[in-house]
Parts: structure tokens; C-alpha cells; sequence
């Protein structure tokens, strides 16, 4: 189906929705923005240093391995030293960072079993036999799991979720916005680790080293809150979508007779069986080498015993993860004949690496603009200074729980990208938090929160002209503002309820992740 969005004027697009769409349009690239940023910090930098701004805070000495006072003064980047820094240190930040290394890892495996067909077939297969009362949390749910493999759930569950709704009678509108409240509104959960994940606590773990170079965060921190917070919002969506929008849409009235196009091939079949053999041996080989005891179970730590806290098993999850889908993605793409040997396999692989090249870039500049503004101490000088406010401020942990969701929410009116947007904000609110005593954890839960159910009505997520194309397809006068109306319930609710959640489970003690 290719579908045009459609003019702005065309569908009727003004006033206050129609101003969103301009100035959204006026945003520049995400690396721009982190070019101007490090712009700012320099200046920044050369006028604090000039006042000579320093604090004095009780802070991690590695030297002595205690907690002691210590000073930060800001340092300018137009300084000697910081014109030697600026000069010297953009190679070694940029292989330094570790999302570099992460996201082209995880997408040997991912983008293999994408670029095959597997993630495409397996959405449509579990659409063919979803039973009729758990369709809708089904289409949610897999638009959930599908942040694990990039855009699939863009371009292949909210066309297929809308075309599924459709052949069952029920319209299509509302299985349009199921699927894309799954995709985008519960994006940063899932019931497994994703490349995103491991990017995120890459820049927390940056964040928190310019409090304590011990410390940090792993890929699983967050990972019991994830896998619950994917369950229950996909249960609310699935009810703002059965009990509101559904029936506020009505019956489907527009003409457009009902198709088929959720069954697959013999090949898609025949591939899906040759990837379900490599999934269970996969899950054999893996199960044996991480079985008690040790020293047979050789990804169980070797000390304890444990196979959390200290693992190769955790340790290497984000390679364990990206085999996983190179096994079943070959596997898949022989059985399917999407892949001829070893030869094609790789070139899809390398067709995936070419494919993240604006991602390297923008990383490269990310990277930069974490290690320049740590240099210049500015963020912990903000910290210890909002650090001081806020403690004089009886709102309390829930309050700052509340008041940074809000915060974020905000900011993605106008700076979608998850990683972008937590690189600007991490060096600021991970070491205020973690001043104030609270957990780095806690604080990229409460992220995850604020981040995502905005994305399914911003006007700068560039999915949205998409969904208008894929809802000209059932409705022909379907606009911005169409998606928008449709979507906002998802966002306020998702927002409300979500952010209860978490401040339920941070009052409770319940554990955000494995130790």
C-alpha cells in the first residue's frame, strides 16, 4: 500500500494543530541540535569559568574509595586545556561511548532476521491466529515486542493491525490506533532487553561516573518494571481501544470492501518451521551452558554460583541476543528463500550496517557533547546547585517523580528521538537524583514513563505522516489532526496511569530490575 500523506491544507489542518505541524517542521536534525548544544556549552563554559563558579558537595573519591568533599569549578573549553581536550579526545570519546559498539552488535542479529522477513511473517502469523477475544491485546502486545526490531512495527503491525480489524467487521481506525499505541505510545518496555535498552543506560552510566566512576547501572536494571509495565499498559490500551475509541468511531462506513492479507505463503511457512527448530536448539545450547552447577554451567558466575549479579550470562545478554536472531533469521531466510548461503547473509548484515549510518553519525556527536560538557563540570555544578533547591522544596520522591515525567513529556512535544532526548537530559537529572539519594534506576524508569506515550501525538515523529497515509487508505479525508484526536486518549491515560504505576511500585520497594 503506498499511500500519500495528505496536504495539511487539503485536510482542513489550522489553527492550533496546524501552528504544531509549522514549528515542528522548523525543528532541524537531531545532530544539528547537538552541534548547537555543544555551541552553547562552550559558551557556557567560558562565562561561568570567567565568574569562577564553583560548589562544594559531599561526592565519590576513587583515590581514598569514600564518599568526601570535594570542589568542582568550571572549566572552559576555550581555555589551553579545553581547546586540548576538544582537539585530542573526539576519536577515543566516540569508540569510548558504548552504545557505539551495542547498537552494531545487537543489529547483526536483529537486522538479519528483519531484512530476511522473519519479524514481518511472525507479526502476521500471530494476527492469523489470534483468537477472537484476545485480538485486540494481541495486536498491542506484538506492537510492544516489535520495539525490539526497529521500525517492523511501524511499517508492518499498524497496516496490518487496521487491515485485520477491517476483515472482521470492526473498523479499521481502531485497529490502526491499537497497533500504533503499542508501537509508539509503549515504546521504551519490553518484556525483553532491546539495542535501545542497552543505549540508554550507556549515556545513564556516563551520567553517573561524574558522580561515582564505580558505579553504574546494567542493561537489566529496569527489567522487572519493563516486562510489567509491558503487560498492564497493553491491557490499558486494549480497553481505551474496546471501550473509547471503538465506540466513539462507530461502524465502518466507508466503502472499502474487505480484503484478505494476513496469510502466509508455503515458503513463509516453511520458513517459519526451520526458524522454530533453530529457536529450540538456540534455547537447548543456551539452557546448558547456563544449567547449575558450575563449573558445567560456564555463563552462570563462577564465584556465586549466580546467574544475575556477576554473570557472563548478563554480561554478554546483548551478544547472546543478537545471535538469537541470526540463528532463527538464517534459519528462516533458507526455509523461506530469502536467503540463498552464507554469502547473502552477510551482505543483508552489511546492509543493516549501512542503513545505521545516520545513527553512527549522530552517536559520534552525542558522544562528543556528553564528554565536552562533562569537562566542563557544568553538570555537576547544576546538579549540586538544583540538588540545594530542590531539598529546600517539600515535594518529595513522588513529587520528583511526577514533576520529571512531566518534564520529559514536554520536551517530546518537540525532541522525539529517545536517545537524543536522554543524552541532553541524563548529565543533568541522573546526577541531580542521585544527590538527592535517589537510584539511577528509578530515574530511567521514570524516563521510560514521560517518554513514551507522547510519541503517538507529536507531529515531529515522523511516523505520523505515515499513519495518515495508511488511514487515507479506510477513511480518504483522514489528516494530522485525525490521528491526533485518535491517538490522544491513549497519551493522557498512558500518562496518568502509567506514572500511578510507578510511583505505586517505587512505594511498595518492589525492585526495578535483578540486583
Amino acid at each position: 500500500m503506498a499511500a500519500k500523506p495528505q496536504d495539511p491544507k487539503a485536510a482542513g489542518m489550522s489553527g492550533f494543530l496546524g501552528t504544531i505541524e509549522r514549528v515542528g517542521n522548523m525543528v532541524p536534525h537531531p545532530a544539528i541540535i547537538f552541534f548547537l548544544l555543544i555551541g552553547i556549552v562552550i559558551l557556557l563554559s567560558v562565562i561561568f569559568a570567567a565568574l569562577g563558579t564553583t560548589v562544594t558537595y559531599e561526592g565519590f573519591d576513587p583515590v581514598v574509595n569514600d564518599i568526601v568533599e570535594q570542589t568542582a569549578s568550571v572549566r572552559s573549553l576555550l581555555s589551553p586545556d579545553g581547546i586540548r581536550f576538544m582537539v585530542t579526545t573526539p576519536v577515543s570519546n566516540f569508540l569510548g561511548f558504548a552504545g557505539v559498539g551495542v547498537i552494531l552488535v545487537a543489529m547483526i542479529g536483529v537486522g538479519l532476521a528483519e531484512e530476511s522477513g522473519l519479524i514481518a511473517t511472525l507479526v502476521r502469523k500471530i494476527v492469523a491466529v489470534a483468537p477472537a477475544g484476545l485480538f485486540t491485546f494481541i495486536i498491542v502486545m506484538v506492537g510492544v515486542l516489535s520495539s525490539i526490531a526497529a521500525d517492523a512495527g511501524y511499517l508492518v503491525l499498524v497496516p496490518l493491525g487496521a487491515a485485520a480489524f477491517h476483515s472482521m467487521g470492526r473498523h479499521p481506525l481502531a485497529g490502526l490506533a491499537a497497533a500504533f499505541a503499542g508501537v509508539a505510545a509503549v515504546f521504551l518496555v519490553n518484556v525483553f532487553v532491546t539495542p535501545t535498552d542497552a543505549l540508554l543506560v550507556a549515556v545513564t552510566n556516563d551520567a553517573i561516573h561524574t558522580v561515582n566512576p564505580n558505579a553504574a547501572i546494567s542493561d537489566v536494571g529496569n527489567l522487572f518494571f519493563m516486562i510489567a509495565s509491558s503487560i498492564l499498559m497493553a491491557i490499558i490500551v486494549t480497553i481505551i481501544t474496546e471501550k473509547f475509541v471503538e465506540p466513539r468511531l462507530g461502524p465502518y462506513t466507508g466503502g472499502l470492501p474487505i480484503e484478505g492479507g494476513v496469510q502466509l505463503s508455503s515458503q513463509e511457512s516453511q520458513g517459519l518451521k526451520y526458524a522454530g527448530r533453530a529457536l529450540l536448539g538456540y534455547v537447548i545450547v543456551v539452557g546448558l551452558l547456563t544449567a547449575p552447577p558450575v563449573p558445567w554451567g560456564i555463563l552462570r558466575n563462577q564465584e556465586t554460583g549466580g546467574i544475575m549479579a556477576g554473570s557472563p550470562f548478563m554480561s554478554g545478554l546483548i551478544v547472546l541476543i543478537s545471535l538469537l536472531f541470526l540463528v532463527v533469521g538464517y534459519a528462516y531466510g533458507r526455509g523461506a528463500g530469502t536467503i540463498a548461503n552464507v554469502t547473502a547473509a552477510i551482505g543483508l548484515v552489511v546492509k543493516t550496517w549501512s542503513n545505521l549510518a545516520g545513527m553512527i553519525f549522530l552517536l559520534f556527536v552525542i558522544a562528543n557533547f556528553i564528554a565536552f560538557f562533562n569537562f566542563t563540570n557544568l553538570a555537576t555544578v547544576l546538579a549540586v546547585n538544583l540538588a540545594d533547591f530542590l531539598q529546600t522544596v517539600p515535594i518529595g520522591a513522588v513529587g520528583y517523580i511526577i514533576l520529571f515525567v512531566v518534564v520529559v513529556a514536554i520536551i517530546d512535544i518537540i525532541l522525539t528521538g529517545a536517545l537524543a532526548k536522554w543524552a541532553i537530559l541524563a548529565p543533568v537529572f541522573v546526577p541531580l537524583f542521585m544527590r538527592l539519594g535517589g537510584d539511577p534506576n528509578l530515574v530511567l524508569a521514570t524516563y521510560r514513563v514521560g517518554d513514551s506515550p507522547m510519541n503517538v501525538i507529536t507531529p515531529l515523529n515522523v511516523y505520523l505522516a505515515v499513519m495518515v497515509g495508511f488511514a487515507q487508505k479506510y477513511q480518504k479525508d483522514a489528516g494530522m489532526g485525525t490521528i491526533i484526536a485518535l491517538m490522544l486518549p491513549y497519551t493522557v491515560v498512558l500518562l496518568v496511569l502509567w506514572t500511578l504505576f510507578l510511583i505505586g511500585w517505587y512505594l511498595l520497594g518492589i525492585p526495578l530490575g535483578p540486583a
